[in-house]
């Protein structure tokens, strides 16, 4: 039963190959189309984290607070983690 099994999967030969190759260049495609406004996405993400991160950090600064310095950081932080994520799909997905 196993030899007839893989019989048939041998007897498809170069016919199965092309169309797995072909599926797989599809979902690449696919990928691409749905990766370009995520990419945008986490750039408009970015921007609004960056924004109400120095309204907050002013905000501490104004107050006196003695960790405005360790906020600030935090905030610049995850700022430049989110442009390193979208420039690490753009570079992954559109190369």
């Amino acid at each position: 039963m196993i030899l007839v099994g893989m019989g048939s999967v041998l007897a498809q030969g170069n016919k199965g190959i092309q169309a797995g190759a072909a599926a797989i260049s599809q979902a690449t495609a696919d990928l691409q189309l749905y990766f370009e406004p995520v990419t945008a996405l986490i750039y408009v993400i970015a921007a609004l984290v960056g924004i109400f991160g120095g309204f907050r950090v002013y905000s501490k600064i104004q107050n006196g607070d003695q960790d405005a310095q360790k906020h600030a950081i935090g905030w610049v932080g995850a700022f430049l983690f989110l442009l390193a994520i979208a420039a690490v799909l753009e570079s992954v997905f559109f190369t």
